[in-house]
């Protein structure tokens, strides 16, 4: 059975679905298990993403390892290992950017778009003013920096990558 609808005012009804309204894509971002890593700081950010590049890492190694040069050179080995380990944290650094910057996106618009019953049927309804105002404040104080932290994230991210592949070629 569908929600009912909520009235914002005597005269006006919302007609986008809870599930799709912006601020509860928001509750839902934050409280999933994945989303949550860079909401709460940045230290929340670098455990999951570290103990990911060491789940990778032996398989990395393995892969590295298959190269007749780099078995030859075990400094070089551990380099080009190191740096393959880390496509995975940047690919998950990068699947949440796409997440956040998507909800910062549709927080910050003046109109919601929004499904009624399936793909085919795409509606657009324009927020009251303090529905904007709140999606405005929650874009401003809990989404952006979170895009701040993952943008950072990335930068060091890739920042290792070229510094490793750099000291593979130095070896």
């Amino acid at each position: 059975m569908p929600a009912p609808e909520q009235p914002l005012s005597n005269l006006e009804v919302c007609p986008v679905p809870p599930e799709q309204r912006p601020l509860e894509q928001y509750r839902e971002l934050r409280d999933s298990w994945f989303f949550t890593w860079p909401h709460a700081s940045t230290q929340g950010l670098a455990v999951p993403l570290l103990r990911s590049w060491l789940i990778v890492l032996p398989l990395t190694m393995l892969v590295a390892s298959g190269s007749v040069p780099l078995r030859h050179n075990l400094p070089r080995l551990v380099a080009a290992g190191a740096v393959a380990g880390l496509v995975l944290p940047l690919l998950l650094l990068l699947r949440q950017w796409l997440g956040w910057t998507n909800l910062q996106r549709r927080l910050l618009a003046t109109a919601v778009e929004y499904e009624e019953s399936g793909w085919y049927d795409g509606q657009v309804w324009e927020k009251p003013l303090a529905w904007r105002e709140q999606d405005l404040l929650v874009a401003t104080h809990d989404v952006r920096p979170v895009l701040a932290r993952l943008q950072q994230a990335m930068a060091i991210t890739a920042a290792l990558m070229l510094l490793g592949a750099s000291l593979c070629q130095a070896l």
